[in-house]
């Protein structure tokens, strides 16, 4: 492994912000891990053996082509900022914050996380027309899941 896949393999933990990635081909191991800030944390299982360098980093350098499949276009997606759950009002005998249809500002709130028992509310953050809600009420987010889908105005 030269020096220009280890940059590459940094930038894609940068883009995909992913604290630690480890990698064995053959008998040679390397393993990037950056400092722990304290934020949300997602411990994923081991996985059995990884396939050559050549073929992840290949299959990895383009990332962007992949992503943007599962996302209409013209729509973009508010995503948790924390793992907690997802709750589309402030109590259940309340309507919803928003509903598929409604038109949203940075400012409106749209549910709220909980999160180790803190009711965080979140904001739209963009200014559009919520297209579709893609979590149920109670359900588990993680971080960085696609809650709602706005098409910008």
């Amino acid at each position: 492994m030269d020096i220009n896949e280890i940059h590459r393999l940094i930038e894609l933990m940068n883009e995909n912000e992913l604290l630690e990635l480890e990698l064995v081909e053959d008998s040679k191991k390397i393993r990037l891990k950056k400092k722990y800030d304290g934020g949300p944390r997602v411990i994923a299982a081991p996985m059995a053996a990884a396939p050559a360098v050549h073929a992840p980093v290949a299959a990895a350098a383009t990332p962007q082509a992949a992503a943007p499949s599962g996302v209409p276009a013209g729509t973009i997606e508010i995503k948790s900022p924390m793992v907690g759950t997802f709750y589309r009002s402030n109590n259940p005998e309340s309507p919803p914050y928003v509903e598929e249809g409604d038109a949203v500002t940075a400012s409106t709130t749209v549910c709220i996380v909980e999160a180790m028992k803190v009711f965080n509310e979140i904001k739209a953050e963009v200014e559009g027309t919520v297209v579709a809600i893609l979590v149920e009420n109670g359900q588990t987010v993680e971080y960085g899941q696609p809650m709602f889908l706005v098409k910008p105005s």
